[in-house]
C-alpha cells in the first residue's frame, strides 16, 4: 500500500516506481496532460524534453511562407489581370518620354496626348502595344514573385519573420531576374512599337511581325537594348517595393503573424509602395526608355544616354512622365498585391505544401 501511495512524475508513470518492471515507460502525449499543468507554470510539462517546448512553440508562433510555385501562379494571373486594366496610362507614359525636347513638341500633356491619340487612331489606340507588353507581364510577374518567395523564404527568421532590410534585398533579387528574363526583351518591343506608330509611315503590323522585323534588322541582340538601363530601373523598383510593403505588413501584423490583412488595407500599402517606386526610379525609367527606342542608336552606353538627356534637355528630363507614371503604377501595384494575396489565399485552400 505504501508503494501505491508514493507520488509520481509523469516522465516515469506508475509502472516505473517498482524495481524491476518489465512494462516499458508509457509516452505521454504532451497534449493530453495541457489541462493538468499548473497555473503559472509558465506552460511547461514536468519531465517534457525543452526541445521539444521550444519546437512546439516555434511552430505556433512561425509567420507563414508561401512555395514559389504558388507565388508563380498566383504572380501571372495578377499581372495579366492588371495589365488589361492599366495600359493606357503606361502608353500615355511612354509617348510623353518619347515626345523628347529636342524636336518640337508633339504633345503639350497628358490631356492632349490622350486627345491625339483618339483622334488619329481610335480608342483602340491607346491600347497598341498591349500585347507585347501582355505577353510578357504575365510572365514578369510570376518570375517575380515567384523569385521572391524562394529567396525570402530563405531569408526569414526563426520564427518565419521577414526583416525590412532582407526584404529590400529579395527585391532586388527579385527585380533583377525579372529585367534579364523577361522585362528588357518585352519593354524594348513594347518603346518600338509605341515609337514606331508616331512615325509617319508605321513598319511593325503586330506583336510577331514586329518581333520577327526587329531580330531580322538587329539580331536577337535588339530585343535587349538598354539591359543595364533595365536591370537598375527594375531591381530598384522591386527593393524599393517589397521593402515598403513588407515594413507595412510588419507593422501592421505586429507581433501576430497570422493576422489576416484587408485587400483594402493591401491595396493602400500596395499604391504607397508604388509611389515611393515611381519618385525613387523615374530617372532609371526615362533613360530606359530612351535606350530601347528606335532612336536608340544615338546613344552610346547608358551614361552617354544620360549626358546628353542631361546636356540637351536638363535635369527636368529626368522626371518626364512622372504624373501619368504615378497614376499606372500605383494602380498596377495595388492591384497586383491584392491580386496576388488573394489568389494565395485560394491555392491555400487546395494546394497543401505546409
Amino acid at each position: 500500500m505504501s508503494s501505491l501511495r508514493k507520488p509520481f512524475t509523469v516522465s516515469e508513470g506508475p509502472c516505473s516506481v517498482r524495481p524491476g518492471c518489465s512494462r516499458p515507460t508509457a509516452a505521454l502525449d504532451p497534449s493530453r496532460v495541457r489541462g493538468l499543468v499548473p497555473a503559472g507554470s509558465g506552460g511547461s510539462v514536468p519531465g517534457l524534453d525543452p526541445r521539444r517546448r521550444v519546437l512546439t512553440a516555434a511552430a505556433a508562433g512561425r509567420g507563414k511562407v508561401t512555395h514559389p510555385g504558388k507565388a508563380i501562379l498566383a504572380g501571372g494571373l495578377a499581372g495579366g489581370i492588371e495589365i488589361c486594366i492599366t495600359f493606357p496610362t503606361e502608353y500615355v507614359k511612354t509617348q510623353l518620354q518619347l515626345d523628347e525636347r529636342a524636336n518640337p513638341p508633339r504633345y503639350r500633356g497628358i490631356g492632349d496626348c490622350v486627345k491625339l491619340t483618339v483622334q488619329d487612331h481610335g480608342v483602340r489606340g491607346l491600347y497598341r502595344g498591349l500585347s507585347s507588353l501582355l505577353y510578357g507581364s504575365i510572365p514578369k510577374s510570376a518570375v517575380r514573385f515567384g523569385m521572391f518567395e524562394l529567396l525570402s523564404n530563405q531569408a526569414r527568421d526563426g520564427s518565419g519573420k521577414l526583416d525590412n532590410t532582407r526584404s529590400l534585398l529579395c527585391g532586388l533579387g527579385a527585380g533583377v531576374a525579372e529585367a534579364v528574363m523577361v522585362v528588357c526583351p518585352m519593354e524594348t518591343v513594347k518603346v518600338k512599337f509605341i515609337h514606331d506608330q508616331c512615325s509617319s509611315n508605321p513598319r511593325y503590323r503586330g506583336f510577331y511581325h514586329g518581333v520577327r522585323e526587329i531580330i531580322r534588322d538587329q539580331g536577337l541582340r535588339g530585343t535587349y537594348q538598354g539591359l543595364t538601363a533595365t536591370v537598375l530601373k527594375q531591381g530598384s523598383n522591386q527593393a524599393i517595393r517589397f521593402y515598403v510593403m513588407t515594413s507595412f505588413r510588419n507593422w501592421y501584423k505586429g507581433d501576430d503573424p497570422h493576422r489576416e490583412m484587408n485587400p483594402f488595407v493591401t491595396a493602400a500599402f500596395g499604391a504607397t509602395a508604388g509611389a515611393a517606386s515611381v519618385f525613387g526610379n523615374t530617372p532609371l525609367d526615362v533613360i530606359k526608355t530612351r535606350m530601347q527606342g528606335l532612336e536608340a542608336h544615338r546613344y552610346k552606353s547608358t551614361l552617354d544616354c544620360a549626358y546628353q538627356i542631361l546636356r540637351n534637355e536638363g535635369p527636368q528630363a529626368f522626371y518626364k512622365g512622372t504624373v501619368p507614371r504615378l497614376g499606372r503604377v500605383c494602380l498596377d501595384v495595388a492591384i497586383v498585391f491584392v491580386i496576388y494575396e488573394e489568389v494565395v489565399k485560394l491555392l491555400n485552400k487546395v494546394w497543401i505544401t505546409d
